[in-house]
């Protein structure tokens, strides 16, 4: 989130409260702390009477923390003191709006909620035998809070969202495209493949009136609704739409009106502009672009930056075919020792191995990441508690005795310890993350060269 809305919002925060009688501040701060836990029961109650709404709040642990996590946000809120922190109270709403983005709660439930945490308010209000000016004085003040709030809430969920999206879609191009420089020579080839139709209609004259647009072919299409989606941070991406640009709306409209000398220039101005085009898509492609920066560049491996994107897609999944998957997270043991005594060249050798190692082990359906260093990661799909644990001991077990090699030639053995985390249900992919970080910590302070389970229990 930009600094500009943060510091919008602080400012307008500040105005509220100096515009709020500090009487007004007290009774709401004193009535929203005496009746938090009625509120955050009058919010849930209401929201799991909806479908949308279940999906995400199902889960015994989500809805037993989430009762919690609102009555504390409630409390703090409206905890408007001397010592108020307004800059951790609106972090607080960036976090629960990054949460929120992450589990894909859509943004028309926690404003449903707000209504009617705004309803019950009023009604508790009542119940004080206030009177009608203070009254109403208190409501406007919750009220605002809580949109101000919100509104917060809304820009971290808007940013969190259109990012994660982002990161999705580039999944989804990278699962297709899984070898670039075949999508790339492809790309190449289509661009070509106009610029020798475009040359044929001219000659031929075989148009109709019309010469092929650029953003019309197989390229274009492509550039448009895939490419420039996928590179959208690189500036060859935007001088790319501004070359096709230049074609259709300057150079084809100049060969369209002339079929002499000015004609043949437009035509070699966009040779021109295509070779161009061409050396920008190249530059694309081999840089660490966003399709590039899906493997991890030494193992060739998935990296993190896909991770939320394939368990989003994995929770998903298990919702709706009421199957289970799991996080099997491992560390090569004494990995320091390696680098210390071998070199770092001989680490990488090493990381290498194990990588082929671990897809040649894996099944197909199953993703492999390396996660940073020695820490790898596999989410092992459609598997149930006793064949993920039977799955964790294999790969261990096979590692310890696997005769891996130095860069010389020399054999070495090697051994990883293990964490394994079964999917139960959480709808937030972090809380599965946590989960097998603790597992694989385990296995480390309890010896190493072992499987440690979280189960699916709460």
């Amino acid at each position: 989130m930009s600094d500009t809305i943060e510091n919008t919002v602080i400012n307008d925060w500040e105005q509220l409260i100096a515009g709020t009688t500090a009487t007004c501040i007290q009774h709401n701060r004193e009535l929203v702390s005496k009746h938090s836990q009625a509120l955050a029961t009058h919010f849930y109650e209401h929201m799991l009477t909806t479908d949308d709404a279940s999906v995400f709040l199902s889960h015994n642990q989500v809805k037993t923390r989430l009762h919690g996590s609102l009555q504390q946000w409630l409390i703090t809120l409206f905890d408007i003191g001397e010592h108020y922190d307004l800059e951790a109270t609106i972090a607080l709403q960036v976090q629960v709006g990054e949460i929120h983005a992450r589990i894909k709660i859509p943004m028309h439930i926690v404003l449903r909620g707000t209504r009617y945490l705004k309803q019950f308010f009023a009604r508790l209000l009542q119940q004080e035998k206030l009177s009608p000016q203070l009254q109403n004085a208190c409501l406007q003040h919750f009220s605002d809070t809580l949109d101000i709030a919100i509104e917060m809430m809304g820009y971290a969920y808007a940013s969190t969202y259109d990012r994660n999206t982002r990161s999705d879609e580039v999944y989804r191009l990278f699962s297709i495209t899984q070898n670039l420089s075949t999508e790339r020579e492809k790309q190449k080839g289509a661009l070509l493949s106009w610029e020798n139709r475009l040359m044929f209609v001219y000659t031929v004259g075989e148009q109709e009136g019309q010469l092929p647009l650029l953003a019309a072919s197989d390229f274009g299409l492509w550039f448009i609704h895939k490419g420039s989606h996928a590179f959208e941070d690189y500036p060859e991406t935007q001088m790319i739409g501004e070359r096709i640009k230049i074609i259709d709306e300057q150079l084809l409209p100049m060969m369209q009106q002339h079929q002499d000398a000015t004609g043949l220039q437009g035509l070699h101005r966009i040779r021109e502009e295509t070779k161009r085009i061409k050396f920008l898509l190249n530059d694309i492609f081999t840089k660490s672009s966003e399709l590039e920066g899906g493997r991890d560049v030494l193992t060739k491996l998935l990296n993190r930056k896909f991770l939320p994107s394939v368990l989003n897609r994995e929770i998903a999944h298990a919702r709706n075919s009421r199957s289970q998957f799991a996080l099997l997270s491992m560390d090569i043991d004494y990995f320091k020792e390696v680098n210390d005594t071998h070199g770092h060249e001989a680490g990488d050798f090493i990381l290498q191995q194990l990588s082929s190692f671990l897809l040649n082990n894996s099944r197909s359906g199953d993703f492999v990441f390396r996660l940073g260093g020695e820490e790898f990661m596999i989410v092992l799909v459609d598997v149930n508690d006793d064949n993920a644990q039977l799955v964790a001991e294999n790969m261990r077990n096979k590692v310890a005795m696997e005769q891996f090699s130095l860069p010389g030639g020399q054999p070495i053995h090697i051994t990883v310890s293990a964490g394994l985390a079964l999917f139960n249900g959480h709808p937030d992919y972090q809380y599965l993350l946590r989960r097998v970080d603790k597992a694989l910590y385990d296995a480390k302070r309890l010896g190493r060269n072992r499987v440690e389970v979280s189960l699916s229990q709460n």
